[in-house]
């Protein structure tokens, strides 16, 4: 087991730093806004949950990606692999400039949807259209990620993270305060800050390709091949990030006073847990690689062997992410707003999110093995069972006394519930485990 767990903490402590580093692009954000005003948080708020789910719903460009050149590269082709990476790099191009224009001229009716009321729509518009901007960089990013973790490499992705996240932050607090810019400021400096990471991570791949003489112009077919295996994950995605979807809108629902401050307390609430949940899902990751590549050379047991170990170090980092979300919860509130409300109201809210840790690490190492293996049709179906489970608990949690709470106890008992029940009772059978390639290109 020691070469095991060397195996795992080889990939897993770099992609951990780096899946840490990720979610900063809006937690230094929230910190940033959240001082301006509790009205600029809730508005950041509500752009962040549809730009999150925007990006979230093209995660197939990282999984998906990780898995195929996984597969490749533990059967012994690495100029395959790379040529299956350079796909996605171009698919993500292309769903990236879609998604822009879209999104920017969708920005209002996104907002509006979530009926806030009109200081916080303002607010969350403004920040909304500037960040759409960024969507294609974001997306490359996912993409080229992808392809370096398929090649086994989550020192690079760590590298651009720290120095990408670095600038977002240097850039925020001189755009929103040195130049007195606002809200506007933290979403110009998030996007440069994203460009900048994309055109790095471009370069490493570009040169790797180029080593192997992997071709690097589109490729039609293969942009296809990738878009075709690639709609599983989305419905998967779609399917989730549609229950946190469903929690925010029921949040906005929540009793007929203060909806301001339940809003911005969920939109901290649910910024630190997606910093767990990424910081948790470091073993998702090298789950994903580690499983690609045993299935692509044929061992079977092997992928057994670490998909048990794999489940340990996810149970065991969940319990550690929820003693220190516990330990924090009275204080953390004042690095991101001044307005006592809401401190108050989030720290009920952080220790209900602390006590489903252990299931997070769980579930999410499982999603990984899962995805690692190509398993994507039964993901899919999951999804939708578990959002047909919580889409009315949400809902009807949000009419309880005590609302805010209610609706994140429903997210972990029935969101990471079902969630838990399904991955495991899938992970116990055989039909996932399939080796070989994909199709050879």
């Amino acid at each position: 087991m020691k070469a095991v767990d060397r195996e795992i903490l080889r990939l897993a402590v770099p992609a951990f730093l780096a899946l840490v580093a990720e979610p900063l692009f809006l937690l230094s954000d929230a910190a940033v806004v959240g001082h301006l005003g509790t009205p600029e948080l809730a508005g950041l708020g509500v752009a962040a949950v549809i730009l999150q789910t925007v990006v979230g719903l093209c995660v197939f460009l990282a999984y998906g990606t990780t898995a195929s050149v996984a597969r490749h590269l533990g059967a012994g082709d690495l100029r395959a692999a790379l040529a299956q990476g350079v796909d996605g790099i171009w698919l993500a191009v292309l769903i990236g400039t879609v998604a822009t224009v879209g999104g920017v001229l969708l920005t209002p009716a996104l907002v509006g949807a979530f009926g806030t009321g009109a200081e916080v729509a303002g607010h969350a518009e403004t920040y909304l259209a500037i960040a759409f901007l960024g969507t294609t960089p974001l997306l490359v990013m996912l993409a080229t990620t992808g392809v370096l973790r398929g090649l086994q490499d989550t020192r690079t992705p760590l590298k651009v993270a720290v120095a990408g996240n670095a600038l977002n932050i240097v850039l925020n607090v001189f755009l929103v305060y040195g130049l007195d810019l606002g809200i506007a400021g933290s979403a110009i400096g998030s996007v440069v800050a994203q460009v900048l990471s994309a055109a790095w991570l471009v370069a490493v791949v570009v040169r790797a390709a180029r080593e192997h003489d992997a071709p690097l112009s589109p490729d039609r077919a293969g942009i296809l091949a990738s878009a075709h295996a690639a709609i599983a994950l989305v419905v998967r995605t779609l399917a989730l990030r549609a229950c946190l979807l469903v929690g925010t809108y029921a949040v906005t629902r929540v009793g007929t006073q203060g909806t301001d401050v339940s809003v911005a307390t969920h939109q901290i609430a649910i910024t630190l847990w997606t910093f767990l949940a990424f910081a948790l899902d470091a073993i998702a990751i090298a789950a994903q690689a580690l499983t690609g590549r045993a299935l692509g050379s044929g061992d079977v047991d092997g992928t057994r062997r670490l998909t048990r170990r794999m489940i340990r170090w996810g149970w065991g980092s969940g319990i550690v992410a929820g003693l220190a979300l516990a330990a924090v919860s009275p204080f953390i509130g004042a690095l991101f707003t001044s307005d006592p409300e809401v401190r108050s109201a989030l720290v009920p809210v952080l220790l209900v999110a602390a006590l489903g840790q252990p299931l997070a690490g769980v579930v999410f190492v499982l999603d990984g093995v899962l995805i690692g293996a190509g398993d994507g049709t039964f993901l899919a179906w999951a999804g939708l069972v578990v959002l047909a489970a919580y889409a009315p608990a949400a809902l009807w949690a949000a009419t309880l006394p005590h609302g805010l709470v209610a609706v994140w106890v429903a997210m972990t008992v029935v969101f990471m519930g079902a969630r838990g029940v399904l991955l495991s009772w899938r992970a116990r059978g055989d039909h996932w485990l399939v080796t070989g390639t994909p199709v050879p290109r």
